[in-house]
C-alpha cells in the first residue's frame, strides 16, 4: 500500500488535533532533571498520561477523525503495547469494541493493560506484526484501522506535545525523541518548525535496533538487524518507506545509545526525578547525557512509562534486564 504523507504536518492540523483531543489527553508538565551532565536536560513528562505513554494523545484524534459507521463496528491497531493502550482507552469510552495485534515479545506490563481495558489481543510472530505496519493493514481484523505511526491524523496529535514544549520552553535549544516508527518524531518536529523554528530535534535510538541512524547514514531507508530487548517501545528491522521523507527532512540525526546507558537512564530519572520511565522513554535521556545533542537547554520527551516491575527491579539492583 503507496501510503503519501504531508512534509511536515501542518501547523493548522496540529493546532486543531489540540482541541479535539482535550478530555482524552492531558498537558504533562515539563520538568528539570537536576544532575552533572553535559546538557541542561528538560523532561516531557508524556509517561504521565492517563495511559502512561503519548500514544493517547494520536489515538484520540485519529479516532475523532473516523467515519462514524465505520468507528461503530469496532477499531483495532498494531502495537507492542502503548498505541493498543491509547487506541483501547479511547474506545472504551465510546463504547465500540478493540482488537490490538501485538508482537510474541510485548511486555505482559503493556498487555495486561489493554486486557483491562477491555480489547481483544492477538499476538502474531514479530515479522508478521511488523507487515501489518508495512501493508497498513491485515485481512481478518473489522472496523477502523489505526496506524500507530504513519497515520496523518496520529502525527498531527503527536505534534501537540511540541505545541506544549514551545510554550513551556521557548529557549530550549534542542530536543531529543524517542523513534520507533517516527510519527512521534516527525509530529513534533512539524510543530516546532513553526512555533520554534531553528531548534533541532534529534532521534534517539537504541544500539539493538537502530534503523533510522543506519539510513540516515546511507541516505536511503535500510532494513537492519533487530534484537529484540527490554527497550520494546523503539526499533524496528526498517524505516518505513513513507516515514523516510519526513525523518529525513525533519530531523537533526539519530543519537544511538547502548541497553547500559539506557538503564542508567531509567535509574537516574527514579533517583532524582522520582519519574519511572520505560526503556524507550529513558532512552531520550540516555542520548541527551551524551552531549551529541549540545550543551544547552535540551528537551528529553519521555514517551512512556509502561515497564515491568522485575524489570525495574533488574535496574535498580545495577543489571540490565
Amino acid at each position: 500500500m503507496t501510503v503519501v504523507l504531508p512534509n511536515p504536518i501542518p501547523i493548522d492540523a496540529i493546532r486543531a488535533a489540540r482541541e479535539r483531543i482535550e478530555g482524552f489527553a492531558i498537558r504533562t508538565p515539563l520538568v528539570r532533571l537536576h544532575l552533572d551532565a553535559l546538557a541542561e536536560i528538560y523532561l516531557k513528562l508524556e509517561c504521565l498520561q492517563p495511559i502512561g505513554s503519548f500514544k493517547i494523545r494520536g489515538a484520540s484524534n485519529a479516532m475523532a477523525m473516523a467515519d462514524p459507521a465505520l468507528l461503530a463496528r469496532g477499531v483495532w491497531t498494531a502495537s507492542a503495547g502503548n498505541m493498543a493502550q491509547g487506541v483501547a482507552w479511547c474506545a472504551r469510552a465510546r463504547g465500540i469494541p478493540c482488537t490490538v495485534a501485538v508482537p510474541e515479545h510485548a511486555p505482559a506490563a503493556k498487555t495486561n493493560a489493554v486486557e483491562r481495558l477491555g480489547a481483544r489481543i492477538v499476538r502474531l510472530p514479530f515479522d508478521e506484526w511488523w507487515q501489518i505496519l508495512v501493508e497498513h493493514g491485515k485481512p481478518g481484523f473489522d472496523g477502523v484501522f489505526v496506524h500507530p505511526v504513519s497515520d496523518p491524523h496520529v502525527m498531527a496529535g503527536n505534534g501537540t506535545a511540541g505545541l506544549e514544549i514551545a510554550e513551556d520552553l521557548p529557549d530550549a535549544d534542542a530536543v531529543i525523541v524517542p523513534y520507533g516508527g517516527g510519527g512521534l518524531s516527525c509530529g513534533i518536529a512539524s510543530a516546532l518548525g513553526v512555533a520554534l523554528p531553528g531548534v533541532p530535534v534529534y532521534a534517539s535510538e537504541v544500539a539493538t535496533a537502530a534503523p533510522l541512524q543506519a539510513s540516515l547514514t546511507a541516505g536511503r531507508p535500510l532494513t537492519i538487524e533487530y534484537t529484540p530487548s527490554f527497550v520494546d517501545g523503539i526499533g524496528g528491522r526498517s524505516v518505513l518507506a513513507e516515514m523516510w521523507p519526513l525523518a529525513a527532512s525533519l530531523l537533526e540525526g539519530s543519537i544511538v545509545v547502548g541497553l547500559e546507558e539506557v538503564a542508567q537512564a531509567v535509574r537516574l530519572m527514579l533517583e532524582r526525578a522520582h519519574v519511572l520511565a520505560e526503556g524507550a522513554g529513558a532512552s531520550s535521556v540516555a542520548a541527551a547525557r551524551t552531549g551529541k545533542a549540545g550543551t544547552g537547554k535540551v528537551v528529553c520527551v519521555v514517551s512512556g512509562g509502561n515497564i515491568d516491575l522485575s524489570k525495574v527491579a533488574t535496574i535498580l539492583a545495577g543489571g540490565v534486564p
